[in-house]
């Protein structure tokens, strides 16, 4: 009798159980939604019941799904480590990265190092998934991630990747002409905010101030809320409304004048972005290669 590959299906089963999707998941690995399929339906034969829950419009795990998950993706984790160490013997690293970065982490950090990362290390593919939401990086599979360092679980490694960001508030001068300036934080409950929404959770975005050694927080009122960052900076600089956001994310139309600050006196300093990691995963040389080309990059440009 032949013998049968244990692993055979396992890559399949672990893509969709990621991406909830058979369609993602032939897309992630090249190749066609059937054949995906039908790896599941043999590995579903294999182990006598049904791993996934599907209906026309969603796909889900099932119980014995869940367990298998649980079981085989902490190994395939860390058979992936494995290779990637053997194939660090290689005279230049290899391998696929893996990132999990908000919207501003694009023009700060990624479109900068990306061109010379590329050029010096052509044998790492990089898979950069943009997303505002908070993710587990070793149940979404991603070698790291980048997130403002306020929002990073301290049981990560975390690489400074941006100076600190000093808040703002800001607003089209246009706007200023037809509602005026608010000369202190409590002045915002009379003129429109664009709000931000958490991607992850319903609860919208406070703005944050300080005052005589004292940090406290308001809700500001508006008829336009958003959970993207970037779109919120856009709708402010059209006069929509004032937007709360970073020196750093609003650097352009702040040097353009398309967008002026005020409140200044009352805006806290917090820190900026950076790349972080679980620490098992520090000594990955494709991660390696990442982490010293974003900060010679960046360090060049002054951003870091």
């Amino acid at each position: 009798m032949a013998r049968v590959d244990q692993f055979t299906g396992l890559t399949a089963f672990l893509a969709v159980a990621e991406h909830a999707s058979f369609r993602a998941a032939a897309a992630e690995l090249g190749v066609t939604r059937a054949a995906v399929s039908q790896a599941i339906q043999a590995l579903e034969h294999r182990v006598g019941q049904p791993l996934f829950q599907r209906t026309t419009r969603s796909v889900a795990l099932t119980e014995a799904g869940a367990q298998l998950l649980a079981a085989v993706q902490p190994a395939s984790v860390q058979i992936g480590r494995a290779m990637e160490r053997v194939g660090s013997e290689r005279s230049s690293p290899i391998g696929h990265l893996r990132l999990s970065v908000p919207r501003i982490a694009i023009d700060l950090v990624i479109a900068p190092v990306l061109p010379e990362f590329r050029c010096a290390f052509p044998g790492i593919t990089i898979d950069v998934d943009v997303d505002d939401a908070s993710v587990d990086l070793t149940a979404r599979r991603y070698d790291a991630g980048i997130r403002i360092g306020e929002f990073i679980e301290r049981d990560m490694v975390a690489v400074k990747l941006t100076p600190d960001f000093q808040w703002m508030v800001l607003g089209a001068p246009d706007y200023f002409a037809r509602r005026g300036r608010p000369a202190v934080p409590g002045d915002l409950m009379q003129h429109d905010c664009i709000r931000y929404r958490f991607p992850t959770a319903a609860a919208v975005y406070r703005w944050e101030f300080q005052q005589d050694g004292a940090e406290f927080t308001l809700d500001p009122p508006g008829g336009v809320t958003v959970n993207d960052h970037l779109a919120m900076i856009e709708f402010a600089r059209r006069g929509l409304g004032l937007a709360y956001t970073a020196d750093l994310v609003a650097a352009e139309p702040l040097q353009s004048g398309e967008l002026v600050p005020v409140l200044q006196p009352y805006l806290p300093s917090k820190q900026g972005l950076f790349l972080y990691f679980p620490s098992n995963a520090q000594k990955q040389p494709k991660l390696r290669a990442f982490i010293d080309v974003a900060r010679k990059v960046l360090a060049a440009r002054k951003r870091l």
